[in-house]
């Protein structure tokens, strides 16, 4: 009789790893040949100045990013990313502009992305609408009423320097937006990986029904997220605002483009019950080293759109057709 156990070939646990981490690899390794890339193709894309510039401007992305980690986790998505950070720069350039405190500003604005994100949420979790119908919707009426807020104008921010030390201030020689966004990273890596809160998210993303036989609220964290989605859009936005001095309803005009390629690109499942944090992170400094890249190579910038829509269309390629859960490396004897 054939014993069913057998030992582990010699190399599997390789392959085992390899397996395990192929996306996280394979983005790693994208990363690594658009810095080598852009490196020999400009002179001045290692400069430390320019280093800064690409870790400032990414600041945004990857703070929403994270947000939108945990909402396609849920086997969700929140087009209306991009609105929602318009809104928040409007709404906080008109409060400032009335002589509100900034202070205060920053307060309510992140309230405002709460209340927005939430509402976004409950129709989705407790009304059963689809996430794409619900943030799609919410993509034209947040910028409509941005647009109507506005007049279509930029509003200008005036002799506010607390508030403008959030967007263009340093400590240490490091920007403060980076500053804030790696803090919004660890704190999403630690609630991902190590909080019951993460885990309940994971489990919605697995099996929405299997989490809600186990007791989990699963209408709440699924709604919950699109509240912290919210929320990152508050913080986004305010830094914009206080980078650019000035609010406007076209802020952000395809921010939901090249946030999604972030999250997909670092190998979150848009199936749900899968996401990275570090691919995440990657996937956002692959995004805006290819942009600098590209500005600094005097490449017009529209083309980087097409840059971003060919690598989601990647992403979700090798999310689907390659990287699935049947998907195994093997190495040859």
């Amino acid at each position: 009789m054939t014993d069913p156990y057998t030992e582990r070939g010699e190399g599997s646990a390789i392959a085992d790893f390899l397996t395990e981490h192929a996306q996280l690899l394979s983005i790693s390794f994208f990363f690594i040949i658009c810095i080598v890339f852009f490196s020999v193709a400009t002179e001045v894309f290692l400069s430390f100045g320019n280093l800064l510039n690409i870790l400032r401007q990414a600041a945004p992305i990857l703070i929403v990013a994270m947000a939108m980690t945990f909402v396609i986790i849920t086997a969700g998505i929140d087009l209306s990313v991009g609105s929602q950070v318009a809104l928040i720069n409007a709404s906080a350039a008109i409060m400032l502009s009335y002589g509100v405190t900034w202070p205060i500003v920053v307060v309510a604005m992140l309230l405002l992305g709460a209340a927005v994100g939430l509402g976004q949420g409950w129709f989705i979790a407790y009304q059963g609408i689809p996430a794409f119908i619900v943030t799609l919707a919410g993509l034209s009426i947040l910028r409509g009423f941005a647009l109507y807020m506005t007049k279509g104008f930029s509003i200008p921010i005036n002799d506010v320097p607390g508030f403008f030390a959030l967007g263009r201030g340093s400590i240490i020689g490091f920007p403060v937006p980076a500053i804030i966004a790696l803090f919004v990273t660890a704190i999403a890596a630690i609630v991902i990986n190590r909080q019951i809160y993460g885990r309940q998210v994971i489990a919605v993303g697995s099996n929405p029904e299997a989490a809600r036989r186990v007791g989990m609220s699963s209408n709440w964290i699924i709604a919950s997220v699109y509240m912290l989605s919210g929320i990152a859009c508050a913080i986004a936005g305010l830094l914009i605002a206080a980078r650019l001095g000035s609010g406007s309803s076209n802020a952000a005009v395809g921010f939901e483009l090249q946030v999604i390629a972030a999250v997909v690109l670092g190998g979150t499942s848009l199936f749900g019950g899968r996401g990275s944090i570090l691919g995440t992170l990657l996937g956002t400094l692959t995004i805006a080293v290819i942009g600098n890249g590209l500005i600094l190579m005097h490449i017009s910038p529209f083309f980087t759109q097409i840059v971003t829509g060919a690598i989601i269309l990647v992403a979700i390629w090798l999310n689907t057709r390659i990287f699935t859960a049947n998907f195994t490396f093997r190495l040859r004897k």
